[in-house]
């Protein structure tokens, strides 16, 4: 699952990564907990992208509470093309989510390890994710979940589930409208953890009102 991540890279390196003409509002964060909104990428109609803040924890559109989203904030790959919860934004509203890593965490005996997974280089990454659009009376809601599959073998030792990662060669295809369900699947199968590392944490971070750099340490 992915519970928890950051994303520390400033809006110049930010608008220069994804070739972006501006940003929303944005402030870096160290520990983003579901609940808040997050600076993601979309494709608009045109088929350009823009960047926008979605809350963190999907709200189909169908749904009549919006508490369902505590229990979306992560989607299961394996089946988005089933479930009724995902299946039109898996269809019609993918979208990159922004990161500079994640944390995760070992069970053990005597508590929990957090750790951070990151670029060995530090630089920026998306997560593959999906958005929604909810109305109901006077009250709008543009939501996201962040797409889980199974381990690979660097994660395996911390959890049995891991994010997407969507490759940057691959972002104008995952966010493409018009792929085919054949294209998007090959992505979501594909490993974008090369370069990726695991460094242990304080247990600072496991509070997720904490947001500083002791996140990281």
């Amino acid at each position: 699952m992915c519970g928890r991540f950051n994303l520390t890279a400033t809006p110049e390196q930010v608008i220069e990564t994804f070739h972006l003409h501006r940003l929303p509002r944005y402030e870096p964060s160290y520990n983003i907990p579901p609940g808040q909104k997050i600076l993601t990428i979309v494709q608009l109609d045109d088929g350009s992208h823009k960047a926008v803040n979605l809350y963190w924890g999907l709200i189909p559109h169908w749904s009549k509470d919006r508490k369902i989203s505590s229990r979306l904030m992560n989607a299961r790959a394996e089946t988005l093309a089933e479930k009724p919860a995902f299946k039109t934004a898996y269809q019609q509203r993918r979208c990159l989510i922004l990161a500079t890593g994640f944390y995760e965490w070992l069970k053990l005996e005597q508590g929990k390890q957090a750790y951070c997974i990151s670029p060995e280089n530090q630089s920026l990454f998306a997560f593959a994710g999906l958005w929604e659009y909810w109305e109901h009376d006077t009250e709008t809601i543009y939501s996201c979940t962040i797409i889980t599959t199974a381990a690979n073998e660097l994660m395996q030792s911390i959890h049995h589930r891991m994010p997407v990662i969507i490759e940057k060669q691959n972002y104008s295809n995952w966010l493409d409208k018009h792929a085919s369900l054949e294209t998007t699947q090959q992505l979501l199968g594909e490993d974008g953890y090369q370069g990726m590392r695991i460094t242990a944490v304080s247990d600072w971070v496991n509070n997720p009102y904490h947001n500083d750099k002791n996140c990281l340490n």
